[in-house]
């Protein structure tokens, strides 16, 4: 396995893991029932970190998309270079510090992790393209 099949595959169990934190403070605001239940307007409102966290983990899977595409990518041309392990490396400590970030709902540090993790991504572009 590349050092960026490690990133990736390391960044898919971060994301995949980003719900449980925000069901547990489902179950514990609307009980484990409520928590199962369908989704109803009329439901207690979740914790407002839980809230965050939820938002943190769609955009987490939409990126996740582009990333994976990109490692991939890379992975099948062969390449593998310093630059593209680092931009894999940053991108997911940007991801997980975006998440924590967004959690704690610090808008404007947010913003800067995830142009972090969009700068790895765009880092990955320029050496599919063997700019990097």
């Amino acid at each position: 396995m590349t050092k960026e099949l490690l990133w990736l595959t390391l960044t898919v169990i971060l994301t995949g893991l980003l719900w449980v934190p925000y069901i547990l403070d489902r179950i514990v605001t609307r009980g484990l029932m409520g928590a199962m239940a369908n989704p109803s307007r009329n439901d207690t409102p979740q914790s407002a970190w839980a809230q965050r966290l939820y938002f943190a983990h769609t955009n987490a899977v939409e990126n996740l998309v582009i990333f994976a595409a990109l490692v991939l990518i890379l992975d099948a041309e062969g390449r593998s270079t310093a630059a593209t392990v680092t931009a894999c490396a940053v991108y997911f400590w940007a991801r997980l510090a975006h998440v924590i970030i967004y959690a704690l709902g610090i808008p404007v540090i947010r913003t800067l992790a995830f142009a972090v993790g969009f700068a790895a991504q765009a880092t990955l572009v320029l050496a599919i393209f063997g700019k990097a």
